[in-house]
């Protein structure tokens, strides 16, 4: 981050899937968080015993793939994060300015077990802007300069989920970090491009079709799901959260914006 250190979660961590991280773990001064150690003292990352939250702090240094001055031009991609704990959302979507200003405004993903006191397993949630407390005016205000920016610089905006996929959570896995790796790059270097998208009819959103690196079938997730019925049950109650969550912000909205909304399909 800008003030040049890392704070990373560990619970799951290989070195085959985020070596640079793993890497961290074996320097001096790094420090670990809530990490349980084996009787030979050698932190044991699957290990949740007393938390999920475990974490590592280290020097921005010892990322190679980094800016050394934290500064750059105008962004070519614009990328929101989120954690879909009932796996309706795809791993990736490509959203219009409107769509990106909706999705802002609606700031969702999910608390994950053992990030939080009480958090025993994933719960909506609903922060604006992904920072509500930090956001004294109106979302419309900050959520108007977003999509304007986006649409002045040409710039591509995403909506990556790292939550589940083939079911919510519980019964299914999650997206695996391999897979949105290779769709985050995929989308900065400009691969997607020639791709074909679909148009989602219930969250209006664009998906690709395919992307190498990654399972055709988790991009659309009604297809991972056994129970097509049992899918767009629970996607039209995600969608009914997204709309009653957005009523607070309607006025001032505008129209084109508030179309952006999800659809209850019947």
């Amino acid at each position: 981050n800008f003030e040049g250190g890392c704070y990373a979660k560990l619970i799951g961590l290989s070195k085959e899937d985020e070596p640079e991280i793993y890497a961290t773990t074996r320097m001096q001064g790094t420090i670990l968080e809530n990490v349980i150690l084996d009787s030979n003292g050698v932190p044991d990352f699957d290990d949740g015993t007393l938390t999920q939250n475990t974490r590592a702090s280290y020097p921005i240094e010892a990322i190679e793939n980094r800016t050394a001055d934290s500064t750059a031009g105008h962004p070519k991609n614009v990328v929101f994060l989120t954690c879909d704990a009932f796996g309706v959302l795809p791993p990736l979507s490509r959203l219009t300015p409107d769509q990106a200003a909706y999705h802002f405004m609606s700031g969702y993903t999910a608390k994950v077990a053992g990030t939080e006191i009480g958090v025993t397993e994933p719960q909506a949630t609903f922060s604006t802007c992904f920072g509500a407390p930090f956001m004294p005016r109106h979302p419309s205000i900050y959520a108007d300069l977003l999509s304007k920016k986006i649409s002045q610089q040409n710039a591509n905006c995403w909506l990556i989920n790292t939550g589940w996929v083939a079911g919510g959570y519980g019964e299914s896995n999650r997206i695996k970090i391999r897979w949105t790796r290779a769709l985050l790059n995929a989308a900065l270097r400009g691969d997607l491009e020639d791709v074909v998208f679909l148009e989602d009819e219930r969250f209006g959103f664009s998906v690709p079709l395919e992307c190498e690196g990654v399972p055709s079938e988790i991009l659309q997730p009604r297809e991972t799901w056994s129970d097509k019925q049992r899918y767009d049950n629970v996607a039209n109650l995600l969608a009914q959260m997204f709309r009653e969550n957005f009523q607070q912000y309607e006025e001032g909205c505008s129209e084109e914006v508030l179309a952006s909304s999800p659809k209850v399909l019947i």
